[in-house]
C-alpha cells in the first residue's frame, strides 16, 4: 500500500469543500486551489493551502492542467481528486499525473476511453453482458447511414453525440423526414460543445425512467455497488432530483441490476467510483445507457442510506486497500436530494450576485452540501449549482415530509433560487405516488 499523505483538490464550489472535510478527516492534509473569481470561496478558508491557478474563466484555472500540477508539486501533493465535472474525466490529464508521479484518485486511463466513447462504450457493454438498447453497431458515418439505420430500428429514434452528455448533442426523431435536419443539428451542437461531432443512433424509448446504480473496484479484482439511484426528475436533461433506492424497482429486477452492473467493472478491470446508468422501460426493462467514470452530484443519496463516506472509500482505493464485502453494505431507509441552484424557479435562468442572507436548514438526518454563506457573490462564471439539500427517513413518504420542511427552512436572499420550485415538487401528487418519468416536467 502506498498512504497518500497530501491531497490537492482539482475543483471548486460545494465538492471541494465536501472534499476537503473528508482529506482531513482521514488525518491527510488538503490543499485548495482557485480561480481569481473564487478568492473569497468558504472552501479556501477549510483548506490546509489554497492557491490560485489562473483567471475567472474555467479554461485558465480549473481546466488549466499545467498550472493544477504545478500547484501539486509546489505543494508536494502525491494525489489529485478530481470531482466532478472539469478534469474529471480527462484522460490527458490523468495521463499528465502519472508522468509526474502524482495519484489520480480514480479510474485508469484505460477504463476512461473505454466508456468515454458512447457507441463504442455499448459493444463493450454488450460483450460484459449487460443490456443494450437496440441501436447503431459504434458511430453513424453520415445521414444516409442514419436513414437506413432508422428504417431497421423503426421509429421514433434518437441521435446522440459519442462524446456527449448533458444532454447537448441530442435528438430525437419521430419520423424519417426530420432526421436529416436532426442529425445536422446534432453534429453541429455536438462539435461546438465537444470537439468531436460524431454522432450514433438508438431506439427511443418513450418515457422512462433513469435509473443509476453506484459502483467502485479496486486494484485486487474486486467490485461493489452501493445501491441504485433514482434521476428521472430532470429538465432538458438535467437532474433536479434523485432518491436512493428506486422504489419503481421490484426486488427481482433490482438484484439483476446490481448483478449486471458489479459484472460489468470485473470484465472492465475498473479501478475507484464510477456510476452505471440505466433507462427503465415500462415493462421494467432496463438497458445500459452510459457509465461516467468519475463521481456523481448525486453520490450523496447513495451515502445517506449506506452509511459509507464514498470519497473517502475512493482515497483508500487509491492507496491500494481492499474493498469491504457486499455483504457488509446494509442499505437502509430512503434519501432524497434536491439540487440548489443560483436560477429562477419557473424559466431557470441563471441568477449570479449577493447573497444578502443565507440561512440553512438542520435537524435530525438533514444534510447541506454547500459553499454558500451570508455576503458571498455567486459569481455568473461557472454551473449554477450552488449546493445540494439532501435528507434521510425511514421510507420515502417521510423523507418527502422532511424534505418539505427543510426547503421551509431554507432562506437564501438576494439572488433567485430553485427552493420554490422543490417546495412545490413535494407537494405535486404525480412525485408523492412515484408516477413520472424523465419526460415529466417537459409536459408541464
Amino acid at each position: 500500500m502506498a498512504i497518500i499523505e497530501k491531497i490537492l483538490v482539482a475543483n471548486r464550489g460545494e465538492i471541494a469543500l465536501r472534499a476537503i472535510r473528508t482529506i482531513k478527516e482521514m488525518g491527510k492534509k488538503a490543499i485548495a486551489v482557485y480561480s481569481k473569481a473564487d478568492k473569497d470561496a468558504l472552501y479556501l478558508k477549510y483548506a490546509d493551502a489554497s492557491i490560485c491557478i489562473g483567471e475567472a474563466a474555467s479554461s485558465g484555472s480549473y481546466l488549466n492542467i499545467p498550472a493544477i500540477i504545478s500547484a501539486a508539486e509546489i505543494s508536494g501533493c502525491d494525489a489529485i481528486f478530481p470531482g466532478y465535472g472539469f478534469l474529471s474525466e480527462n484522460q490527458s490529464f490523468v495521463e499528465i499525473c502519472g508522468h509526474h508521479n502524482i495519484k489520480f484518485i480514480g479510474p485508469s486511463v484505460d477504463a476512461m476511453i473505454l466508456m468515454s466513447d458512447k457507441s463504442k462504450a455499448k459493444e463493450v457493454m454488450k460483450k460484459a453482458g449487460v443490456p443494450v438498447i437496440e441501436g447503431s453497431e459504434g458511430a453513424l458515418s453520415d445521414v444516409a447511414e442514419a436513414v437506413e439505420m432508422a428504417k431497421q430500428i423503426g421509429y421514433p429514434v434518437i441521435v446522440k453525440a459519442s462524446a456527449g452528455g448533458g444532454g447537448r448533442g441530442m435528438r430525437v426523431v419521430e419520423r424519417e423526414e426530420d432526421l436529416e435536419v436532426a442529425y445536422l443539428s446534432a453534429e453541429s451542437e455536438s462539435l461546438t460543445a465537444f470537439g468531436d461531432g460524431t454522432l450514433y443512433m438508438e431506439k427511443y424509448i418513450k418515457d422512462p425512467r433513469h435509473i443509476e446504480v453506484q459502483v467502485i473496484g479496486d486494484s485486487h479484482g474486486n467490485a461493489i455497488h452501493i445501491g441504485e439511484r433514482d434521476c428521472s426528475l430532470q429538465r432538458r436533461h438535467q437532474k433536479l432530483i434523485e432518491e436512493s433506492p428506486a422504489v419503481v424497482l421490484d426486488e427481482k429486477t433490482r438484484a439483476k441490476l446490481h448483478e449486471v452492473a458489479v459484472k460489468a467493472v470485473k470484465y472492465l478491470n475498473y479501478e475507484n467510483a464510477g456510476t452505471f446508468e440505466f433507462l427503465l422501460d415500462a415493462d421494467k426493462n432496463f438497458y445500459f445507457m452510459e457509465m461516467n467514470t468519475r463521481l456523481q452530484v448525486e453520490h450523496c443519496v447513495s451515502e445517506m442510506v449506506s452509511g459509507i463516506d464514498i470519497i473517502e472509500l475512493m482515497i483508500r482505493v487509491a492507496e491500494g486497500e481492499e474493498l469491504p464485502a457486499q455483504d457488509t453494505i446494509v442499505l437502509k431507509g430512503h434519501s432524497i436530494e434536491c439540487r440548489i441552484t443560483a436560477e429562477d424557479s419557473v424559466k431557470f435562468i441563471p441568477s449570479p450576485g449577493k447573497i444578502t442572507k443565507y440561512v440553512a436548514p438542520g435537524g435530525r438526518n438533514v444534510r447541506v452540501d454547500s459553499h454558500m454563506y451570508q455576503g458571498y457573490s455567486v459569481p455568473p462564471t461557472y454551473d449554477s449549482m450552488i449546493g445540494k439539500l439532501i435528507v434521510w427517513a425511514e421510507d420515502r413518504d417521510k423523507a418527502i415530509a422532511k424534505m418539505k420542511q427543510a426547503l421551509g427552512e431554507y432562506q437564501i436572499e438576494g439572488i433567485k433560487t430553485v427552493i420554490d420550485f422543490h417546495s412545490k415538487m413535494m407537494d405535486n401528487q404525480d412525485f408523492i405516488s412515484n408516477n413520472f418519468d424523465t419526460n415529466y416536467l417537459s409536459k408541464y
